[in-house]
């Protein structure tokens, strides 16, 4: 038993364009491919075995994300993952107030 697509549907759309694998691995700044390549190989093993694709679209997404990150301004990045390194140690690390940035970004 065959079953036969729509007519102009892409069965393999979310897995092309921005969520490609191997171009959001292209994107990426070299120390987070590793990561990433350890996070895809997890959930498409998962995938294999629950014949369920949502986590190997979850990670994409949250992966393709972390890529337009990396494209739009590799350095300013790098100090957010550094920042955020900084937080989880417990250290203290420079704040500016939440309403302060809502006034700055105009909301």
């Amino acid at each position: 038993m065959s079953v036969a697509a729509s007519p102009g549907s892409d069965p393999a759309a979310p897995l092309s364009g921005k969520l490609a694998p191997r171009s959001i691995r292209g994107r990426l700044l070299p120390e987070d491919a590793g990561d990433f390549d350890r996070e895809y190989r997890r959930v498409m093993a998962e995938a294999t075995e629950t014949l369920d694709l949502k986590p190997v679209l979850d990670a994409l997404t949250r992966w393709e994300r972390v890529a337009f990150l990396t494209e739009r301004d590799p350095e300013a990045y790098r100090r957010m993952l550094r920042t955020a390194e900084r937080l989880n140690a417990g250290e203290d690390v420079e704040t500016i107030p939440w309403e302060q940035v809502k006034r700055e970004l105009g909301l």
